[in-house]
């Protein structure tokens, strides 16, 4: 008969339930910290004494020190992080250090759970910002037709401070020219460093053969430099000069284009965003100006022109902002009146002209298409204008210089193989 295990003494079940009391709070009795979950214990020998029946030694009651007790509230802690509980609800968690540019303020999203990745666009905002903007305007059209007055009207700038029109006599023998100017403009803490480059004497002289030349040289010149810089070993700070528009002024005397404008914009629309613009239509009627644009839209598809496109709007968009891009569609070419000087119109201080007949208002939409033009060259189509320098034109352009290179190497290895081996007639 199997002999029964020897009956606890009183003490010894004291120390028994000690030693169970010991286990729960998560420190073994022999002092040695347990073992995390998930941890597979080793089997331990049990004693066995002579009368042949498994016995639980005694142990002795040990009372934990000060640095035990600290271990173990670590370890708790530990156990607490490493468990899969539920995350900590919205109204729960810091405020976001942006402030106001926390996507999660809002009273429906404290209820909700969140990874948090919801903030990329604040810290792309914030980086962009941080480091400003570029946007470099050239402006091309005969002489007189109010590009300076334009430009200074747009920007609310005075870029032409020391210009000098040159008389009838110098603008003979006057060739086409590159003027680049750039500022630094601020507005609501954003930086933007504007650079106009300026075309004088062009459209000014006798024979314009060629005349654009100019200004096909200083783009593809613009593009060359950046690829270079984006073939060397310093890419992080490169300097963006390229050309992102090219407001082209047509007179609003005659019929429409002019062979130059023809030509000059042909010659270009490869290469940089064409804008075209009526200058001074305040000496145009309404009627007139309407014709105009007409004339002026059935030549440009006529002769193959490619202006800049307006992006297409999806079809989950607003309303209001599908009326407005069909407005800017339908204002092409933009009818425009430039003034820095402010007149009193019905009591106000506005820019604009005085004529025997009235106030002309540059910002008046009844009176042009001022505001058609700024709105979308600086509120919500610079973005897309540099979008399209980088993706389509000088996409174009790298990928012609890479073909070029590809066919001189390729040429050259072709000489070479020649010259190791001329009766094989390698080429």
């Amino acid at each position: 008969m199997r002999d029964l295990p020897p009956v606890s003494q009183p003490g010894e079940q004291n120390q028994t339930e000690d030693h169970h009391e010991a286990e729960g709070s998560g420190t073994a009795p022999n002092g040695r910290l347990p073992s995390l979950p998930g941890t597979p214990s080793l089997p331990r020998p049990i004693p066995v004494y002579a009368s042949g029946s498994p016995t639980v030694p005694q142990r002795s009651i040990r009372v934990r020190t000060d640095a035990e007790f600290h271990s173990l509230q670590l370890r708790r802690q530990f156990a607490s992080y490493s468990s899969m509980e539920r995350p900590l609800s919205p109204a729960s968690r810091p405020h976001s250090p942006w402030g106001r540019f926390d996507p999660y303020e809002s009273a429906e999203d404290q209820e909700k759970e969140y990874v948090g990745f919801a903030t990329l666009p604040h810290q792309v905002q914030r980086k962009t910002v941080k480091k400003g903007f570029t946007f470099t305007l050239m402006v091309a059209g005969e002489s007189g037709l109010g590009k300076s007055t334009l430009i200074n009207s747009l920007f609310l700038t005075d870029l032409y401070k020391d210009r000098k029109v040159p008389n009838a006599e110098e603008r003979i023998n006057q060739t086409v020219g590159i003027l680049t100017h750039t500022v630094s403009i601020e507005e609501k803490g954003i930086k933007l460093r504007l650079t106009v480059i300026d075309t004088p004497g062009f459209g000014d002289s006798i024979n314009e053969t060629g005349s654009w030349k100019p200004l096909e040289d200083y783009i593809d010149k613009q593009f060359e430099q950046y690829f270079r810089d984006e073939s060397g070993l310093n890419r992080r700070n490169i300097q963006d000069n390229r050309v992102h528009c090219c407001l082209y002024f047509i007179s609003p005397y005659g019929h429409g284009l002019r062979p130059l404008d023809v030509a000059c914009m042909k010659a270009l629309h490869n290469k940089v965003n064409i804008v075209p613009v009526v200058a001074k239509a305040d000496s145009l009627t309404e009627a007139e100006v309407q014709r105009k644009k007409m004339k002026i839209r059935e030549q440009i598809e006529h002769f193959g022109i490619n202006i800049y496109q307006f992006p297409e709007c999806d079809s989950d968009e607003d309303e209001d902002l599908k009326k407005q891009d069909q407005l800017l569609k339908d204002s092409i070419p933009f009818a425009v009146i430039g003034s820095n000087v402010q007149v009193e119109s019905d009591g106000h201080k506005v820019r604009g002209r005085v004529y025997p007949w009235g106030v002309v208002e540059v910002e008046n939409p009844a009176h042009s298409d001022f505001l058609l033009l700024r709105n979308m060259l600086v509120k919500t189509h610079m973005q897309d204008l540099k979008d399209q320098t980088g993706e389509t034109h000088y996409e174009n352009f790298r990928a012609q210089c890479i073909s070029n290179m590809t066919r001189m190497e390729c040429h050259a290895s072709g000489a070479q193989r020649s010259r190791l081996l001329p009766a094989a007639g390698c080429s």
